[in-house]
């Protein structure tokens, strides 16, 4: 005899945190949801593994504390985020130089429509300065201190501009836009360029000026940080808050209806309504015809010494990209939980596809980078994540349809922007078009106090 089927109201296929975020939306509306992971565990890309006390996320991607869904989703109040020195280290010409920033909040719990000034501050001749490098203006990568004072308004008023303004804008690839922005190219090729590809993933800015100016927007009005313990500690938040027996791991969904997803080795799970919320090639395995993007690389090099560079807790990016690494930090020095006592942890980040020897070849480029010796390093981990974020390149719908049919939705970072924030949204646009569809709009506003649909980055 068969087993008898499973039921629930709604089925959520995927446990990442778009779809533990819905399925949080959902069970506040009074919905019976089934989550269900093929995985063993929670996450998707947002995984950490733990090796001898170290904490390693397998994709370094940055959170801002300008992400206004960190604020508008309530279980994430428990959520710790540890901020980076605020703005970025430059590395140029053997020497380090500081753009800094304040934003108005310092936390993700009340930066939600809180918008800051950013100034660029003195430079920082802080890097050992070797025979081979020699002197250069203490302002180089950002120009002369009259072209500092021109990215300065150039960025604060793209940090206030309201959002339906940035996405009116014009659109063409990042790259090309920053070319059209009136400020000098020195700033633009040692400054916002490293930057725009740490913040997006994409070391030849070929994503939507539209997305790059959402990424400058989040960086200038806020701080960039990490979750406190990992990156995994975000999805597990969510799904440990969620009632028990909602979440259901080693569940493999083998195709889906509007009514009902049959797994491999689970029965069918029937239901009045299924939102799948996996990755975008998981996506369209389950859903034919939905369009696959393509995806950005990331490869991330985890060492640890106990002997640990001077730069503090600083994101330190290549103005002269002179190697494979986009951007690095001591993040220990940002998230002390993230490795064991008297070690340090550097993680560094690597776009696109690796050099053959990624270890080595990141080692001497830390070295130039840091002005010390990466010899005796020990390497932690080398994790490299072929579709790490889906590309934005242009036309960018920001805003891709989450209701394919009446029963049956979509959500996750490829059907918003490749960010949390764009994550934790598409699942906020998702659940509200589900739970319009059942005739339940009343419930809304329980979902969401915050009702935040036309705030989002």
């Amino acid at each position: 005899m068969l087993e008898p089927a499973y039921q629930a109201d709604v089925v959520v296929v995927g446990a990442g945190v778009a779809g533990l975020s819905a399925a949080h939306r959902l069970t506040s509306a009074g919905i019976t949801t089934a989550v269900l992971e093929a995985a063993p565990c929670v996450g998707g890309r947002m995984a950490t593994e733990k090796v001898d006390g170290f904490r390693l996320d397998r994709v370094g991607q940055l959170l801002s504390t300008a992400y206004p869904e960190l604020r508008l989703t309530p279980e994430l109040g428990a959520l710790a985020v540890r901020p980076f020195a605020p703005g970025v280290l430059l590395h140029s010409d053997g020497r380090h130089h500081h753009a800094g920033a304040t934003a108005a909040g310092r936390g993700a719990r009340s930066t939600g429509g809180a918008r800051g000034a950013l100034h660029v501050v003195r430079a920082l001749a802080s890097a050992p300065r070797t025979a081979a490098a020699p002197r250069v203006r203490a302002s180089a990568p950002l120009g002369t201190p009259v072209d500092q004072a021109r990215l300065v308004p150039a960025l604060t008023r793209l940090a206030n501009l309201p959002i339906d303004e940035v996405l009116a804008r014009p659109e063409t690839h990042a790259g090309r836009s920053l070319t059209a922005r009136g400020l000098p190219a020195r700033t633009v090729e040692g400054f916002l360029r490293p930057l725009l590809a740490a913040l997006l993933c994409d070391p030849e800015l070929t994503t939507s000026s539209r997305c790059a100016d959402l990424a400058l927007r989040a960086f200038a009005a806020g701080r960039l940080c990490l979750p406190e313990g990992g990156a995994d500690v975000l999805p597990e938040l969510l799904a440990r808050t969620l009632p028990p027996g909602t979440v259901h791991t080693g569940v493999r969904a083998t195709s889906v209806a509007t009514t009902s997803v049959t797994t491999a080795e689970h029965g069918v799970f029937r239901c009045r309504a299924v939102l799948v919320a996996t990755d975008a090639r998981t996506a369209a395995e389950l859903l034919p015809g939905l369009r696959v993007p393509d995806f950005h690389p990331v490869t991330v090099v985890h060492h640890t010494t106990d002997d640990p560079p001077r730069t503090g807790a600083s994101l330190l990016l290549d103005a002269d990209r002179g190697g494979p690494v986009a951007h690095t930090a001591v993040i220990s020095r940002v998230d002390p939980t993230r490795a064991p006592a008297g070690r340090a942890l550097i993680s560094s980040t690597v776009l696109g596809t690796p050099p053959p020897d990624v270890d080595a070849a990141v080692r001497l480029h830390l070295a130039r980078l840091y002005g010390v010796s990466t010899g005796r390093w020990e390497t932690l981990a080398v994790h490299h994540t072929p579709d790490a974020v889906p590309a934005m390149r242009p036309p960018h719908d920001l805003r891709k349809p989450v209701r394919l049919l009446a029963g049956l939705y979509i959500c996750g970072d490829h059907r918003d922007t490749s960010t949390v924030q764009g994550a934790l949204h598409s699942a906020h646009r998702a659940t509200t078009a589900l739970l319009t569809d059942l005739g339940l709009t009343g419930s809304l506003h329980r979902a969401d106090p915050a009702s935040s649909m036309g705030r989002a980055a």
